[in-house]
């Protein structure tokens, strides 16, 4: 992508996109280009996407999905979901789990302790 609109472009249409093939109560993750999308409908019709590399753990982007969906359903009215958007809805907590969530390893336990085992194995293996 040659600019930043192109990129925040085709993350909106793609998650979109994704959505609506989605029915409710679903998790899906569909690879695009070099991504993988992670998307969770919940049974209300809240809906996320993460979209990230194909190396980041599919397991910590349904965690992360979790998360803000029910944060933000506790935040925000359910009556401005169908027509809100982010210049209408205030939902600042995003940024905060973004970046906790950049490295995996410092966001979810299991993913560290499976991460600390590996590097045992490697340990063991050398000697």
């Amino acid at each position: 992508f040659s600019n930043p609109c192109s990129v925040q472009e085709f993350m909106a249409f793609t998650s979109q996109l994704i959505v609506e093939r989605s029915g409710p109560g679903s998790r899906a993750s569909v690879r695009e280009q070099e991504y993988l999308c992670h998307v969770y409908v919940r049974g209300d019709g809240l809906a996320g996407v993460v979209i990230a590399d194909t190396e980041y753990p599919q397991r910590v982007c349904f965690t992360l999905l979790d998360k803000v969906l029910d944060e933000f359903s506790r935040q925000v009215s359910r009556t401005e979901w169908p027509l809100g958007s982010p210049a209408t809805i205030s939902y600042t907590a995003l940024d905060g789990y973004l970046s906790k969530y950049q490295n995996p390893r410092d966001a979810d336990p299991m993913t560290r302790v499976q991460a600390e085992l590996d590097e045992t194995k490697i340990i063991l293996v050398r000697r």
